[in-house]
């Protein structure tokens, strides 16, 4: 089977360099500089200029001055298995500003997945390797004591990103 085509673009935001990748419609990969499982070992392609990516750099400003932008707008089209895009898709209904444990995640999986149960250390390898880091929102997933633990990008950057967003990091929501 041949790989669809690669793009990508690279963008200065407040916490480092990012990079973009598209498939030339939707967004596939959005990854800090460094960051654990950096496109998944997979070739980047050819540099490019697409309306995905200038839609992506507007959504990225709008979010850095501290607007709520919905990742909804964008075309998303993460590459994952089956119980990884579960994960991803939960990840999407965490509200801004607001905190998921792990353990909530994990029974939320199950549930969709029609399973009596699901280990958080399973969710928390998915949430690890989502490949469109902050709009798909794996930040605001916390350990089960509200700690900020498993971020691929840093734990600096989650708590950068939590703290933009006017999260208490005390404590989580659910």
């Amino acid at each position: 089977m041949e790989e669809a085509p690669r793009f990508f673009t690279r963008w200065e935001s407040p916490v480092g360099e990012l990079t973009l990748c598209s498939d030339g419609t939707a967004l596939t990969g959005l990854w800090f500089r460094g960051q654990k499982f950096f496109a998944q070992g997979k070739p980047l392609g050819q540099p490019a200029e697409l309306p995905v990516f200038r839609d992506a750099e507007e959504w990225l400003q709008k979010y850095f001055r501290g607007e709520q932008p919905d990742p909804g707008s964008l075309p998303l089209a993460p590459e994952g298995t089956a119980m990884q895009k579960i994960v991803w898709d939960l990840l999407l209904r965490i509200p801004y500003g607001h905190t998921e444990t792990y353990g909530s995640l994990a029974r939320k999986t199950a549930e969709a997945m029609g399973k009596p149960s699901m280990s958080a250390q399973a969710v928390g390898g998915a949430v690890g390797r989502n490949p469109i880091s902050i709009l798909i929102p794996c930040h605001r997933v916390v350990g089960a004591n509200g700690s900020l633990t498993g971020y691929a990008g840093g734990l600096e950057k989650k708590a950068f990103l939590l703290e933009l967003e006017g999260a208490d990091i005390g404590l989580p929501d659910r």
